[in-house]
């Protein structure tokens, strides 16, 4: 049936099969199959970049990411598009802080540079809105607190910071947000000159003075939740809990000597 179809003898056919293939060929079947792998077991998420990094670490390989590249062209493979941020209203605050971190996204210890801020979500089936309130800590990107709410209000913060200073004693950071309501009141300020931090704020819209943190957002929303459905908000709760677990234990991060944030954190802590 083959042969009739491409219209070739049959000993032509088998004389092909039978041919060795070129190393070079063999490399490239070897390196798709790999891409091909690893794009469907992350989803979709994987970039060129990042799908380079992953096949390497996890293969003891060492690819060259134009390769990779040219491989994931031939096969039609992209990765998700991220979307672009929507722009929240803001109240008058009851103070403000300079922008002391001065987009100075290195950090040379864990908690030394902790950033945050709020993202929500929406679905179809619910008239609500999911509201993520996450810190970060720069030393690593990792995050290392984070709360969940229906409103985004005090509360959501309050909460988070709380458990991030019960968890992380004797934590002393620099602490950045943006100027939003829940940073901006009289009852956070305490909050942070109780637990000994020194705030910080990104200057009215730049929102890149909190490049890492919504930056974090745009990878949680791009690989897990656009394009995607959920049943309800409590699925949606537990697909970024999973997430977030998968972010700081298994997304390799070139920065990081391509380990995973926890992997990174962890060398320091016990060095």
């Amino acid at each position: 049936m083959i042969c009739e179809t491409l219209s070739i003898t049959r000993s032509a056919y088998y004389k092909y099969k039978k041919r060795v293939k070129p190393e070079k060929e063999k490399q490239d079947e070897l390196l798709c199959s790999l891409i091909l792998e690893y794009h469907a077991m992350y989803d979709g998420i994987l970039g060129y970049r990042r799908i380079t990094m992953f096949i390497n670490r996890l293969n003891q390989t060492t690819y060259s990411e134009n390769y990779v590249h040219r491989l994931m062209s031939y096969l039609g493979i992209t990765a998700r598009i991220r979307k672009k941020k929507v722009n929240r209203k803001r109240v008058k605050p009851d103070y403000v802080k300079d922008n002391i971190l001065a987009r100075d996204f290195t950090a040379k210890t864990p908690n030394e540079k902790w950033l945050t801020d709020v993202t929500e979500f929406s679905i179809p089936k619910d008239s609500r809105k999911l509201y993520l309130s996450p810190i970060m800590d720069l030393y690593d990107n990792s995050i290392i607190e984070y709360e969940f709410s229906f409103r985004n209000s005090n509360q959501l913060v309050f909460k988070m910071f709380d458990r991030a200073v019960a968890n992380n004693p004797g934590a002393r950071p620099i602490f950045h947000s943006d100027r939003g309501f829940s940073y901006t009141n009289n009852a956070f300020k305490s909050k942070i000159k109780n637990a000994g931090m020194i705030q910080s704020m990104s200057r009215v819209g730049k929102c890149i003075d909190n490049g890492p943190m919504e930056g974090f957002f745009g990878i949680l929303k791009s690989e897990m939740f656009y394009g995607k459905i959920f049943k309800s908000l409590d699925d949606l709760v537990d697909k970024i809990k999973e997430y977030i677990v998968f972010y700081n234990e298994r997304r390799f991060q070139k920065r990081l000597k391509c380990l995973a944030p926890i992997e990174y954190r962890n060398k320091a802590l016990i060095a």
